[in-house]
């Protein structure tokens, strides 16, 4: 059975390095595809004769048709995914004046107005997107280990597509968009103000154990726990196919690591897997 994925997304967002991504792993890839022929090239790879198992469509520019091929090519595909790529309106100004390339949108408009107008269109495919991704803080490498991360071949949690990704962050940084779920564990001690554990990191099991000692803790985890093993399958029922957890301390490397990495491994022993990412454990 082939399996396909559509790449969506703002100009200047990454399709270009998420396609590459998928190429790099063996995908078939048509780049820059107009929005109207998704149905029909998608239908064609994957038909009778084709020897394609892995299809990937990367649509270029947007139109009106774009989600009603989209779904289109849903309805046809048993393993079907759209992926939407999004990054704030400042990332996006910066990344094309570092390349002085040209907006799709921009050539009777400032470039500001132009990605407005091109959000406000593409809302009806992000609605209806299965994974969204936003860049603004990826670089091109950790995109494409992102996009190698959560679109792969492999059957997880007993034969079902739920891909399931774990993401601590630092409040003081700025807040993840591309999530499913919150948890700010803030009430949790702060390592930071103990002169000899300040240095360490969540990763250790020193830190883990610091953090989860109050009674508070021991049940906020507890409860967090049951609350996600109840809710998974609920989710593949759904037939939802990613879920990212976020979890948030002040400044991503202490307390929010640590509870992500202990709440991996509960999900392990209850046939769960995940992915666990740290977004801000380098940042000072």
């Amino acid at each position: 059975m082939a399996k396909v994925v559509v790449i969506a997304g703002m100009s200047g967002a990454g399709r270009s390095v998420a396609a590459d991504a998928l190429e790099d792993s063996g995908w078939f890839i048509v780049d820059n595809l107009p929005a109207e022929l998704v149905s029909t090239i998608g239908n064609l790879a994957v038909s009778d004769g084709q020897d394609y198992e892995k299809v990937g469509l990367v649509i270029g520019g947007y139109t009106d048709e774009m989600s009603d091929q989209v779904e289109l090519l849903r309805s046809t595909v048993d393993d079907f995914t759209l992926v939407f790529l999004e990054a704030s309106k400042e990332t996006i100004i910066t990344r094309f004046k570092a390349t002085k390339r040209k907006h799709p949108l921009a050539s009777d408009k400032p470039l500001s107005d132009a990605i407005a107008e091109e959000k406000i269109n593409l809302q009806g495919a992000r609605a209806v997107a299965d994974l969204v991704i936003d860049t603004s803080q990826l670089n091109p490498y950790q995109l494409k280990d992102r996009i190698t991360e959560q679109i792969s071949d492999s059957k997880l949690n007993d034969g079902t597509n739920l891909k399931i990704s774990l993401l601590s962050f630092g409040f003081k940084n700025g807040l993840p968009r591309d999530v499913d779920l919150m948890f700010d564990v803030r009430f949790m001690p702060n390592p930071y103000w103990v002169p000899e554990l300040k240095e360490l990191t969540g990763l250790q099991d020193i830190i883990q154990q610091y953090v989860t000692k109050p009674d508070v803790s021991k049940k906020f985890m507890t409860q967090l726990e049951e609350m996600l093993i109840t809710l998974l399958p609920a989710y593949v029922k759904e037939g939802k196919s990613y879920l990212t957890v976020a979890i948030g301390c002040t400044g991503g490397k202490h307390r929010s690591v640590s509870v992500a990495e202990l709440i991996s491994k509960k999900l392990k022993e209850a046939n769960w897997e995940s992915v666990v990412r740290h977004r801000d454990i380098e940042k000072r």
